[in-house]
């Protein structure tokens, strides 16, 4: 009996520890996110609540004067939207600034994942400088490779098209050459990372 009460003991005790190491990895890759984020100049509110979303979201909104936002994700982020006091658009405008939910953070680069999902068929370089976008702290990936078999587990008989990747977050720190002006994912970037582990 002493010998299967210290072998369950050391299997309890593994599976402790793999949950701590797990907890562990997730850990690192929140910092490690955080650090390529804000690298790379982009801007996040942590949120550990709905109220704190709804009262961040209009915080951002009232700090850059923006009346009217463009939201094509109004599926997962109507319960935001149905609470502002500013004009929610559902068609595109290079002008108006763009809410949206992600697929994935990816913590290695520190890039922000869309698919279509969240931008229907519009290319990222055509739509507006200014983003706001919602995610939660379960979706961070280590790598695009992560979050590629993530879409593919996620979306077995739908997998979604357009998937591309906001990877800068200062569009004055871009380089001016041909071959970015035309294809930049550089955006002028506000996430809101909500607690949900």
């Amino acid at each position: 009996m002493k010998f299967f009460n210290k072998l369950f003991d050391k299997q309890k005790k593994s599976d402790e520890e793999m949950l701590l190491e797990k907890q562990q990895i997730k850990m690192e890759m929140d910092e490690l996110f955080v650090h390529n984020f804000i690298d790379k100049g982009g801007r996040f509110l942590y949120c550990t609540s709905k109220e704190d979303i709804t009262e961040n979201l209009v915080g951002i909104l009232d700090e850059n004067n923006w009346t009217n936002i463009t939201c094509l994700d109004t599926e997962n982020l109507s319960e935001y939207t149905d609470t502002l006091s500013v004009e929610v658009n559902t068609d595109c405008s290079k002008k108006t600034p763009i809410l949206s939910s992600c697929e994935y953070l990816i913590s290695n680069s520190g890039s922000i994942m869309l698919s279509s999902n969240q931008i229907k068929d519009q290319k990222l370089p055509n739509l507006s400088d200014d983003f706001i976008v919602f995610a939660k702290t379960s979706q961070f990936v280590k790598n695009m490779g992560e979050g590629l078999r993530g879409i593919k587990s996620n979306f077995k008989t739908n997998i979604p098209t357009n998937i591309c990747a906001i990877k800068n977050y200062a569009p004055d720190r871009d380089v001016d050459n041909f071959l970015s002006s035309e294809n930049s994912n550089t955006k002028n970037l506000y996430l809101l990372l909500f607690e949900d582990l």
